[in-house]
C-alpha cells in the first residue's frame, strides 16, 4: 500500500492559451485515444511503477464518491515513446462497488489501460479537466520521477484528468506530460488499434 496526500488545488474545465501552454494544447484537449497519438509518433510502451490500494487525494475522493479515509485502487505507469518517458498516468478506481474494472486493472500488466478504455463500447468519457502541476500538488514528485525531468523545464508540468464511466463503476485518469512529448513528430505509418 502507498498513501498520496490529499491537498490539492483546484482543476478547470477550460483550457486557456498562454505561452507556457501553447504547445501542449493539442494533447490536453484530444479527446480521442493518447496510446494511438503516441503510437502514430514511435515505438509505444508502457511501465508499470505501482499498483495497489491507496488512499486517492481529496479531490479524487470527492469525483468518485469515494468516503473520506477509504482506499482505493490506484495504478500509476510510465508510457514511453521510443524508450522516452513521455507521459506519466495516475489512474484512480473506488474499491467499491465491486465489478470487472477491478479484475480487468489487477490483469493489465503492462498493457496501455487504454486498449480496454477505448475500445470496449460500455466506457463512457466525461468532460476533460486541466490543471498546471507545481511543487505543492501531490502528483507532482511522482511525476517528475517518472518523466526523468530535474532543472527549471520541471518546475510546471502541465496534466488533464478524465473521468470514465462503466455501468455502475467509475474511474479517473490523470495524465502528466513531459516537455518531450513536443519532440514527438508523426511517422506516417497508421498506429495498431490499441488506445489510452
Amino acid at each position: 500500500m502507498f498513501t498520496i496526500s490529499a491537498s490539492q488545488g483546484a482543476w478547470h474545465s477550460r483550457l486557456l492559451r498562454t505561452p507556457d501552454n501553447v504547445s501542449f494544447v493539442p494533447w490536453l484537449r484530444d479527446r480521442g485515444s493518447l496510446t494511438a497519438r503516441i503510437q502514430a509518433r514511435g515505438r509505444f510502451a508502457v511501465r508499470v511503477l505501482r499498483q495497489g490500494l491507496a488512499l486517492p487525494t481529496a479531490d479524487e475522493a470527492r469525483l468518485l464518491e469515494i468516503e473520506p479515509g477509504v482506499l482505493a485502487w490506484i495504478r500509476e505507469v510510465a508510457l514511453l515513446c521510443d524508450k522516452r518517458v513521455v507521459v506519466f498516468a495516475h489512474t484512480v478506481l473506488p474499491y467499491r462497488p465491486c465489478g470487472p474494472l477491478q479484475v480487468w486493472l489487477a490483469r493489465l500488466g503492462d498493457r496501455s489501460l487504454g486498449a480496454l478504455l477505448f475500445s470496449h463500447p460500455g466506457f463512457r468519457r466525461g468532460k476533460i479537466s486541466f490543471k498546471r502541476l507545481d511543487g505543492h500538488h501531490p502528483l507532482f514528485v511522482p511525476a517528475l520521477a517518472a518523466l526523468q525531468l530535474d532543472g527549471p523545464a520541471a518546475a510546471n508540468l502541465w496534466a488533464r484528468r478524465s473521468h470514465f464511466r462503466f455501468g455502475a463503476q467509475s474511474v479517473l485518469v490523470t495524465e502528466v506530460f513531459s516537455p518531450q512529448v513536443l519532440q514527438l513528430r508523426e511517422t506516417g505509418k497508421k498506429a495498431p488499434r490499441v488506445a489510452r
